[in-house]
């Protein structure tokens, strides 16, 4: 055990979005440029906690140090994105559109919202909400995953270093009464959510319903293409690392390859040696290619998905269920694992498992591969590998996902783009950081004004 965590209640949550309201008045009336000096405070303190906050994030949730480092430095992305916030608050100006009348808009900070992370980002989720959200002049309540709390507290801490005054980002632990009590408080007017679709789904309809802006990230089911042009080393070392990287629990992981033609023997070839000398160990040892899961349960339901694939009539080329790790006999662990002939009707291939699986599904063709992809109810990221720069223009004006890689895995936004999928993978109109929040957590204004002759 690292830790215990206090979750909250109703009237805890409560004491936190009243601390948030008495900060937005002052808070959102501080010129966008003075927030941006604070924001530039914020970004230099993660930068020089980095490894800290690294740290906190393998320790509670188990994935590699080094995939901890790659997070901690995608939050600060999105923090110095915000940076630039007096400019991405710049608006339009028309000058005298009738007889002594001009007329521009205005982009003003919502009020109270609320942030629900969960527990495989602990650090660079809560950073992608928070840094938009009070930038854009709101302030902000936190609800982290409690299976992964530390990260979101130190966040906090450095927060108030550097100079953002008390209120405008407030913390409460908590599990799904917490959630609720965000949800029905009438004084939290928008609420961005990262979760499992039927949770996102939840926020966003009982959100919605109480007249709450809502954006909720739900879950993926990744695919990347394999053409047979295309480089097989790079397609294998991608499918590798996107797949079995921080032992598959993130959103962006490939969990299907789709062999197109004559390539899927070699491709099956090709990576079965490399599933099976996958290094697996503790967190914060050097040169591993996974760490655990993140609790027993969570592991119990990835072999529990192996189970089914396998009763389903699936080939499971390599077995990763009863890995152990010597020393660390007692930890969540799984190796990774390998199926080939699945088909688009087993579990294994609809639903998301969260875990280092791989499911390898075989169509004769490109234009077979697009309609499997859009089909599937979810549609967060694809990747296409191909050496045809037309096949690849197909695909990408094709296929119906919200984040496209031509030779490129697991393809995430830069922070000046934004981040968010298609159909059952997003809830609400609006994706996750670059100017997209500055939409979600502004209220747009149309100013017109005519002032009579003057006496002068």
């Amino acid at each position: 055990m690292a830790a215990r965590v206090p979750l909250a209640n109703a009237t805890e949550v409560a004491a936190a979005v009243a601390a948030a309201k008495a900060a937005f008045p002052a808070w959102s009336e501080t010129a966008p440029l003075k927030r941006a000096r604070l924001m530039f405070k914020f970004k230099q303190l993660l930068d020089a906690h980095h490894d800290e906050l690294a740290e906190l994030v393998t320790r509670d949730h188990g994935k590699l140090f080094s995939d901890s480092q790659g997070e901690v430095l995608r939050g600060i992305e999105v923090v110095e994105f915000a940076c630039g916030i007096p400019n991405l608050l710049k608006t339009d100006f028309t000058d005298q559109i009738s007889a002594g009348i001009d007329n521009w808009n205005l982009r003003q900070p919502l009020g109270v919202v609320a942030g629900v992370t969960p527990f495989n980002f602990p650090m660079m989720l809560p950073c992608w909400m928070l840094a938009m959200a009070a930038a854009c002049g709101n302030t902000f309540v936190l609800k982290p995953s409690e299976r992964t709390p530390s990260p979101s507290i130190r966040v906090a801490e450095l927060f108030l270093e550097a100079g953002v005054p008390k209120g405008v980002f407030n913390v409460v632990q908590g599990d799904k009464v917490a959630v609720d009590a965000l949800i029905e408080h009438p004084d939290v007017v928008a609420i961005s959510a990262v979760a499992s679709t039927p949770v996102a789904e939840y926020i966003y309809a009982e959100g919605a319903k109480r007249g709450k802006r809502v954006q909720a990230l739900g879950s993926a089911k990744n695919h990347l293409i394999v053409l047979p042009d295309a480089n097989r080393d790079q397609a294998v070392d991608a499918l590798i690392a996107s797949s079995y990287g921080s032992a598959g629990e993130r959103c962006m992981a490939t969990s299907v390859a789709v062999a197109v033609g004559r390539i899927a023997d070699e491709l099956i070839e090709r990576l079965v040696p490399r599933v099976r000398s996958l290094r697996i160990g503790g967190g914060m040892e050097p040169d591993l290619d996974m760490g655990p899961l993140v609790t027993a349960a969570h592991r119990t339901k990835v072999s529990g998905y192996i189970d089914a694939g396998v009763a389903a009539g699936a080939k499971l080329v390599v077995d990763g269920r009863g890995h152990t790790v010597p020393g660390h006999e007692e930890g969540f662990f799984l190796g990774g694992s390998l199926f080939d002939n699945v088909k688009p009707d087993m579990s294994i291939y609809r639903e998301e498992i969260f875990g280092p699986v791989l499911s390898v599904v075989r169509v004769p063709d490109l234009a077979s591969a697009i309609a499997l992809v859009n089909a599937h109810e979810l549609g967060n990221c694809v990747s296409l590998f191909t050496s045809d720069g037309g096949a690849a223009r197909v695909f990408s004006r094709q296929i119906q996902v919200g984040m496209v890689g031509i030779n490129v895995p697991s393809p995430a936004p830069a922070a000046w783009h934004s981040f968010g999928g298609w159909k059952r993978s997003l809830f609400g109109d609006h994706h996750q950081y670059g100017q997209e929040a500055v939409r979600f957590y502004t209220r747009y204004k149309s100013v017109m004004q005519r002032w009579p002759d003057s006496i002068a």
